[in-house]
């Protein structure tokens, strides 16, 4: 593989490899990789298996010490991919709250920000299709 990143490459066995893709890769890819999947009612409602996370989504933890957990997402960090869940938190030594980041794969949507019209018409363009 190229030491700059290619949308032509294609795809190795090699974790090493996957690894530098992702890294690598420019924020407008980086962005479709932050998606989590559904819960069963969504899904079905929607006609849509997964989505992008964004602010103001309700999720599901389903990986991590904070498993099983509920809470809005508070922020999504492209370059860093990962998720901030307002009650998946670390205490700090000096008793402070701070937000922990998870990755969008150990996550799962309860429901869904339709606050912004954009989203909700690709929503229902795919579920026309």
């Amino acid at each position: 593989m190229e030491k700059k990143w290619s949308k032509f490459w294609k795809s190795s066995s090699q974790r090493r490899k996957q690894r530098k893709y992702v890294h690598n890769a420019p924020l407008h890819i980086k962005r479709n990789m932050l998606s989590a999947h559904l819960s069963d009612e969504l899904s079905k409602q929607y006609g849509v298996r997964n989505l992008r996370l964004r602010k103001g989504d309700t999720v599901k933890i389903l990986r991590g010490d904070s498993k099983g957990k509920s809470g809005k997402v508070s922020k999504v960090s492209i370059s860093r991919m990962r998720v901030y869940v307002e009650d998946a938190g670390v205490l700090r030594a000096d008793g402070t709250k701070s937000l922990y980041p998870i990755h969008a794969s150990n996550l799962m949507i309860t429901k869904l920000s339709l606050s912004d019209a954009k989203r909700v018409e690709k929503i229902d363009k795919v579920k026309r299709n």
